[in-house]
């Protein structure tokens, strides 16, 4: 459940929070511990901790900000195919996406760089990033310009 409506449906069966391991459309508060973290109150039902490429971006992002600004940025990650990737080469109106994930390395797109100004007001609208999905089990690496 990525969606609040989704996630709402904790509360409803009795949930006092709900915490999405994604990023989470109509959340609360999008949070990436050792950033912003301490922006959290109790008023927060909805909580999403973004996603592993925004946990990776954020600490280097807020740093680089806070000693010399950013005015623009652009970022590439390296990350694992997703599940919802296809293992056999299939029919997809995005050829990239027609690829086998496990066979191949895959030029996409990522959130993560919009993400980022939900969780660093400042940068939001300044930066943009791609993806390349990559034939292993679990990594995700970033590329900061």
């Amino acid at each position: 459940f990525t969606a609040r409506d989704k996630a709402a449906a904790h509360l409803t069966a009795g949930a006092k929070r709900v915490l999405v391991s994604a990023p989470a459309d109509g959340a609360d508060l999008t949070v990436v511990y050792g950033i912003n973290h301490d922006k959290l109150t109790k008023d927060h039902i909805v909580i999403s901790n973004a996603s592993c490429t925004t946990n990776c971006l954020a600490p280097l992002a807020a740093v680089l900000h806070e000693t010399v600004g950013i005015e623009k940025g652009m970022m590439t990650t390296i990350h694992s195919y997703t599940g919802d990737q296809p293992t056999l080469d299939t029919m997809h109106k995005d050829l990239y996406r027609a690829r086998a994930a496990a066979l191949s390395q895959i030029p996409t797109s990522t959130g993560a760089a919009k993400a980022i100004g939900l969780v660093l007001p400042d940068l939001k609208g300044k930066l943009d990033g791609i993806s390349i999905r990559v034939p292993t089990p679990n990594v995700s690496v970033v590329d900061f310009q």
